[in-house]
């Protein structure tokens, strides 16, 4: 997001759109439903990379070519160096760590994008290897993504978890490729919860051997 606003007010949106909220709120409903196609293969990498800001302007009657592609660009470059984790995440993954956890990534991110980020948030230590879609040609929630970083792994379903912020393509991708799955949703209630959902990511030690005991 705080990619999103310094673009926002260095390309001087506001002289077009009324507020950055404005901006982002239509940014996001055009980047959800842009990745969904994407993770479902309907459309390829460098159309979701343009088309997301592209719908977006269009949505303020911004027909400018050169902003989209200026806009793309900075964003893919400038996003991973702006890193924001949440609560509790780096003692967290230590703690997972010494517990003899092994942890891996699966992501539908860029490429370029997630291991300038995992660098820049100083994430890279904690996890051992780092699967990116576009390198296996499927996206979740597709299960061949997830057979292929379990077998990179030498991990088995029944003894794997995936943690994930998105229900569908993190936790139902997991079931589906027999591991267990937690939804990370930090804005759920306390009466929400159940047994698969968490709030802070300093719950995942308490809740872990629970669903599978450590090799």
């Amino acid at each position: 997001m705080a990619a999103l606003e310094q673009l926002f007010n260095n390309l001087e949106l506001h002289k077009n759109i009324s507020s950055f909220n404005q901006f982002h709120d239509t940014y996001k409903e055009h980047n959800v439903k842009l990745w969904k196609a994407y993770g479902e293969g309907k459309i390829e990498k460098n159309h979701l990379r343009y088309e997301r800001f592209r719908s977006t302007l269009t949505a303020f009657n911004i027909y400018d070519e050169t902003i989209v592609q200026r806009i793309s660009d900075e964003y893919v470059d400038l996003s991973p160096k702006l890193t924001h984790l949440f609560p509790n995440t780096l003692e967290t993954l230590e703690e997972l760590k010494q517990s003899k956890y092994n942890m891996h990534i699966i992501t539908n991110g860029f490429k370029e994008v997630q291991h300038t980020k995992l660098q820049q948030a100083q994430l890279a230590p904690f996890f051992d290897i780092i699967v990116c879609s576009e390198e296996v040609g499927k996206n979740k929630p597709s299960l061949e993504i997830f057979k292929y970083a379990m077998q990179l792994a030498g991990a088995i379903p029944e003894k794997s978890v995936m943690i994930g912020d998105d229900f569908e393509i993190d936790v139902i991708g997991a079931l589906n490729a027999g591991m267990h799955g937690i939804h990370f949703n930090p804005e759920v209630s306390v009466s929400q919860k159940d047994d698969t959902t968490i709030s802070c990511i300093s719950e995942l030690p308490n809740m872990l051997p629970s669903l599978f005991k450590i090799f």
